[in-house]
């Protein structure tokens, strides 16, 4: 749930009012000393956007420019359009510059769809020779421009930005495929470690540079550009920041995810151990550098991949516009291979995570395995199976959860037993010496019976006999105390 922003006008309309003011005739100055005054006083309410602080100082010059006599000298304009500029650019590509490596200002401004010669004219007023006043005008015009159809239209009409707005993201899957293949040559001969090490170096920040990357297209997607500024990300901003992590690190998991990822693509290669339930030992040995790596820059990958791993093996996706591939449905040992991952990261990627505990991550785990089996649900059996499997060896050395297993387990089925000749001649024995037993006890009731009285002696069975009117017997309906027998 995103936190409501404190923003500083009152409306959309006095926004718009603003917003006409400043970007409507070039020649109205007095337009634009109104929304100069706007905008000031909002700054003395709260901490004005980064687009806003960047349209205020653009906008200071620009009227400082049309009202000031021309023959003055220049290099005031020029310092303060350089100013402005330099303001604008860095502020932009700064709050992105996330992750251990550093990323070009000109890339994260090419995802953003700044003109790289608005980078290249920063470049010069900071380490060269001071741009001349025309080309500053230019680029203070192509700035504003960029702030129109960036910030504040984005901002008035959201329903319409998020329709115009692109993903430029390129695909992680090269530098997966790239990392696969340097990996399975290090595997198998350990001695080219050390020859590969700069080779390894270089992968590992590809990634991360992909991750951040991916992360300032989050922002391009959810509108968020002008709005980074560092205050707002030391307070209100840290939630949207986690979302933004989530974002790129559920785009890697999938990736991860497909087959010839986490599980091969041959179905040869899918030989699982017999004796514990893990992922094959030669993609073990391939893929945990990453996976390791990975989480210890973001803690909550773990439990990311986790939940892209059950929406795989479930087929059940969280989202409705996402779409489930068939995978899970046709191929078993693809299932099996995710299940046995899954158990992987549970027990040896996730144990060291502060932010997600192992024994929660497992909890929650569980939990979504056992509802994906009540009555009704649309698995199939082998995906059943799978998933029965999975509970097992999660809950195995757990009291509580083995309990929760047990009342899962369906009831043992009799099956009928197969006679076999020597069956039947034991099964013979035994009736013969029952027979007789029967025999010797007839027997002996016999002769009892044989010694008492005549009345007595009529019995219909073995421990009963018949009273007469002579014991003192007198009936009396059930219930009723009569005088016991002496």
């Amino acid at each position: 749930m995103r936190l409501p922003r404190r923003v500083p006008w009152a409306s959309l309309a006095e926004l718009d009012q603003v917003c006409a003011a400043t970007f409507g005739d070039e020649n109205d100055l007095d337009s634009k000393r109104f929304a100069i005054d706007r905008l000031s006083a909002w700054r003395t309410i709260t901490s004005l956007p980064h687009a806003l602080e960047s349209t205020l100082a653009l906008l200071v010059v620009l009227v400082q420019d049309s009202s000031s006599p021309r023959n003055l000298p220049s290099l005031s304009l020029r310092q303060s359009y350089a100013s402005a500029l330099i303001r604008l650019v860095n502020g932009l590509v700064d709050p992105l510059q996330s992750g251990i490596y550093a990323r070009s200002i000109a890339a994260i401004a090419g995802q953003l769809g700044l003109p790289l010669w608005l980078v290249e004219l920063r470049h010069a007023a900071t380490h060269e020779d001071l741009p001349s006043l025309e080309l500053l005008r230019e680029g203070a015009r192509q700035s504003m421009s960029w702030l129109l159809h960036n910030y504040w239209l984005p901002t008035l009409n959201p329903s319409t930005a998020s329709q115009s707005k692109d993903i430029t993201l390129r695909p992680v899957d090269p530098v997966l495929k790239q990392y696969k293949t340097l990996f399975k040559l290090i595997t198998r001969d350990t001695s080219l470690r050390k020859q590969h090490k700069q080779e390894v170096a270089t992968v590992f920040k590809d990634v991360d540079k992909w991750i951040a990357e991916a992360k300032v297209a989050a922002d391009v997607v959810t509108g968020e550009l002008g709005w980074n500024t560092t205050h707002m990300l030391e307070n209100a901003e840290a939630s949207d920041q986690d979302a933004k992590e989530r974002w790129a690190l559920e785009i890697l998991s999938d990736a991860l995810l497909e087959k010839g990822g986490l599980v091969a693509l041959s179905k040869k290669k899918r030989v699982f151990p017999s004796d514990s339930f893990s992922p094959p030992k030669s993609s073990v040995e391939i893929w945990t550098s990453l996976l390791t790596h990975v989480q210890s820059l973001h803690p909550i990958f773990a439990s990311i991949l986790v939940s892209r791993m059950l929406v795989r093996l479930l087929n059940k996706s969280p989202n409705e516009s996402e779409k489930v591939t068939e995978s899970s449905n046709n191929d078993s040992s693809y299932c099996m291979g995710i299940a046995r991952w899954l158990n992987w990261v549970i027990d040896t990627l996730a144990v060291d995570d502060s932010e997600m505990p192992d024994a929660d991550l497992k909890l929650d785990t569980v939990a979504s395995l056992i509802t994906a089996l009540e009555p009704g649900s649309e698995q199939t059996a082998q995906t059943r199976e799978t998933i029965i499997s999975l509970l097992e060896s999660l809950c195995n050395g757990d009291s509580d959860l083995e309990n929760a297993l047990a009342v899962l387990q369906p009831p043992v089925k009799v099956t009928t037993a197969v006679w076999t000749p020597e069956d039947i001649s034991v099964m013979n024995e035994r009736l013969n010496v029952l027979s007789s037993t029967k025999l010797v006890e007839e027997e002996a009731v016999d002769e009892v019976v044989s010694r008492q009285p005549a009345p007595l002696a009529r019995v219909s069975a073995p421990g009963w006999r018949l009273l007469d009117s002579s014991s003192g017997w007198k009936p009396c309906p059930i219930g009723v105390h009569c005088t016991p027998l002496h």
